[in-house]
């Protein structure tokens, strides 16, 4: 109950924040709406040509898009802001602001996990999942409650991955403080935005193996369309889970690597 207070004291503050622009709703409201028709522009274009993907039909890959815009939005809601605050232009890391974060009585990762939200991004959420729906109405398949059922775990399991990702690539700072790592991330999460199976074999691994951003998106529009069954949804939860634990462990690790920026 603590942390969930917590949570909610986080997200109070920062909305107050965000209210104190109100223009800025306007704005991210544009730049999503055009963010999303420069997206299924690009895709109905496509098909307008051929009639599949490599094997991925139209709704498929609509699935895809709308899974990126649904876990873009999550991340942008409080992942992202609050990582971005310790290893972003201007970071704690560099600057020593991260020496007041050590001292407060929280569990560090929490902290710096869930202490910035920008509720701006529930827009993109709401585009995104408006997205999902028009993609499950474009589908020749009825769904299932096993696959709404699947799709969750598979989203849950997506949601994770992004946040241990993030959270691993955010812990390098400590090693080398300055060094925008998760800018990285970003040039290379816009590749989830279309099936991995639609690239060579070589990126097709990285995607997978290597920086398993293809699974985030990717594995949930399979389990809604039925190309998945419950062994691999949770093979993937499992999965996510690993990279967590592993994530904590570097993040850990970083932190008893900081010395201060005045020590």
């Amino acid at each position: 109950m603590y942390y969930l207070k917590l949570i909610r004291s986080f997200m109070r503050a920062s909305l107050q924040q965000d209210l104190a622009y109100r223009a800025n709703f306007w704005i991210n409201l544009l730049h999503s709406l055009l963010n999303l028709v420069v997206a299924l522009a690009a895709i109905l274009i496509l098909f307008n040509q051929i009639n599949d993907l490599n094997g991925w039909t139209f709704s498929a890959t609509v699935g895809v898009m709308a899974v990126y815009l649904i876990i873009g939005a999550l991340r942008g809601l409080f992942i992202g802001p609050s990582l971005e605050t310790l290893v972003g232009m201007g970071q704690e890391v560099w600057n020593g602001n991260f020496d007041f974060s050590l001292i407060r009585p929280v569990n560090i990762q929490f902290l710096v996990t869930f202490r910035i939200w920008r509720f701006f991004s529930l827009l993109d959420l709401a585009l995104g999942v408006g997205v999902l729906f028009y993609s499950v109405s474009q589908s020749p398949d009825p769904l299932t409650w096993l696959n709404w059922f699947l799709f969750a775990i598979t989203l849950a399991a997506g949601t994770l991955i992004i946040y241990a990702l993030l959270l691993g690539l955010s812990a390098l700072a400590f090693w080398s403080p300055g060094f925008l790592i998760t800018w990285v991330f970003d040039a290379l999460f816009q590749l989830a935005r279309y099936p991995i199976g639609i690239y060579p074999p070589f990126i097709r691994i990285l995607l997978t193996w290597i920086i398993p951003i293809g699974l985030i998106t990717t594995i949930p529009a399979q389990a809604i369309s039925g190309q998945i069954g419950s062994g691999m949804a949770f093979t993937s939860l499992g999965a996510a889970v690993l990279l967590l634990i592993a994530a904590s462990w570097l993040f850990r690790s970083g932190i008893r690597r900081y010395h201060s920026a005045s020590s």
